[in-house]
Parts: C-alpha cells; sequence; structure tokens
C-alpha cells in the first residue's frame, strides 16, 4: 500500500456500538461519524481492528437493525476511492459477506501483514493470540464453528439478535476491569505474542485492539507494540504517515478550541 505524502492511514477499533444499550450508544457513534468527518480529507486508508458493534451477527437476508449512519459513512468514504479494511473482533466474529457486497470492504477473520509506505504492519484484533487465555480460545472455536452458526440462524433474527445482544453486554459489560489495567511487560500476552513473532521476522509495527487499553511500547529500537484502546472510556486511534503515532480524539477536540 503506497499512500501519497499529504495522506494518512488511520486506525480504530472496539467501538462496541449498541451496548450497553442503543440509545446510550448513540452519542459515542456520534462522536465517532465526527472523528471520520474530521479525517477523511487527508485519509489515504482506514482500518477498522473489530468489535465495531458490541453484537453482530448475519443471517441470509437479515443484519442487526440500526449503525445506518456508520455503514454510510463507510460505505461513502470507500465510494470516495479511499481504501477501507474491517478485521473482526471478538464481538463481531459471526460477520460474514454483508460489508464486502454491500460496502467493498473486505474483512478479514485473521492478522494480516501489510506494508505501507515501506514500513512493515502486523495488524489483527487480538482476540485468540498469545499464551494463555484457552477457555476464550476453545470457545471461539466453538462461536465460529459452521454448525454453530447454523444452529443460531434457526432462531428468528427478532430473537436470536436479542439474545445475542443481551448476552454480549452481560458476559462483560462492554469492557471487563482485565482489560483495562496493564498488567507489565512480562504479563501482556498480545506483547509476548509480537516479541516472539520478532524472532523470526522482523515488523515495524504490530498494531492490535481489543485490550481496551491504549498502549505504546518498544519492542526494540525497530519495533513498536500499539494497541488502540478504545472508543468507551478513551476514545483513542493511530495515524501514520511517516510514523505512528496514538491519540486521543476528545483531548485534540480540546486543543482546537479557542
Amino acid at each position: 500500500m503506497n499512500i501519497q505524502t499529504n495522506k494518512k492511514v488511520y486506525f480504530a477499533s472496539d467501538q462496541h456500538f449498541g451496548a450497553p444499550t442503543r440509545e446510550k450508544s448513540i452519542p459515542r457513534e456520534q462522536l465517532f461519524l465526527q472523528w471520520l468527518r474530521d479525517k477523511e480529507h487527508d485519509m489515504g486508508a482506514l482500518i477498522i481492528l473489530g468489535d465495531l458493534f458490541d453484537f453482530w451477527f448475519e443471517y441470509k437476508t437479515v443484519v442487526p437493525k440500526g449503525f445506518v449512519r456508520i455503514l454510510g459513512k463507510l460505505a461513502e468514504i470507500k465510494d470516495r476511492g479511499v481504501p477501507v479494511y474491517f478485521f473482526v473482533g471478538n464481538h463481531d466474529l459471526w460477520m460474514d459477506d454483508y460489508f464486502q457486497k454491500e460496502l467493498g470492504i473486505p474483512v478479514f477473520h485473521e492478522p494480516k501483514i501489510f506494508n505501507i509506505n515501506g514500513k512493515k504492519f502486523f495488524i489483527g484484533h487480538g482476540d485468540g493470540l498469545g499464551p494463555g487465555d484457552l477457555g476464550y480460545k476453545r470457545m471461539k472455536k466453538v462461536f465460529t464453528n459452521k454448525f454453530s452458526k447454523w444452529l443460531f440462524r434457526w432462531l428468528h433474527p427478532d430473537i436470536g439478535v436479542r439474545l445475542g445482544s443481551y448476552l454480549s453486554v452481560k458476559n462483560k459489560l462492554i469492557s471487563g476491569e482485565e482489560d483495562i489495567t496493564y498488567l507489565g511487560e512480562d504479563k501482556e500476552w498480545l506483547i509476548l505474542y509480537a516479541k516472539r513473532k520478532l524472532e523470526t521476522q522482523h515488523y515495524d509495527y504490530f498494531v492490535f485492539g481489543h485490550r481496551h487499553l491504549p498502549m505504546v511500547l518498544d519492542l526494540n529500537p525497530n519495533s513498536k507494540y500499539v494497541n488502540l484502546g478504545d472508543w468507551i472510556n478513551y476514545f483513542t486511534y493511530a495515524v501514520f504517515n511517516s510514523n505512528l503515532e496514538l491519540v486521543e480524539y476528545k483531548k485534540e477536540i480540546e486543543n482546537k478550541k479557542p
């Protein structure tokens, strides 16, 4: 991916729109829309790293109600010729081909390597990577199993989406305490995963979501780990031109005020 020198690549994740309720989610959706409008003038690419929705399931002919303005804005950005990429997270892992067919946005279910202006990026949501968390890894295999998805589709959408949304919020109340507490470099499993990847080949940047905690860490003099935080407590995003920078959007707005 070669981005013009006057353009930037934007990264964001863990918006969890729809939680804890549709009504309470709307102000966060409006702020994210404002961010998209603010950045589209110099946006060379947009990469969303999962959990855009707190729950998402695609039936053959039905998708969850709502989020029209978010989806419309993403379609508008894509139609303007800006590449948009979507990595599924653990809350929207049942995403299928709706984004691809309706919005023209490719959807990735596994981490991918991007070469952007000569820099090598390892990008993914981050769930299920690294050591430990065996319970979640087993659960993810069950949830992504074709037979499990087939069974769930037998639920009427009014029941399935309502049930899925309820369980998604009830399970972790959007983000559990473990997701917003720094565990230390020697215990952060995504950092350990990134360090292990560096043993076999070089990456300039590892970019993940999932942890809900904004982090920038030098893995070595030539490689950085970046966690994008979330749009629940921190409202953070990353931007890349010649370097990758993590930015708090609310602070950015405050600093622009006269």
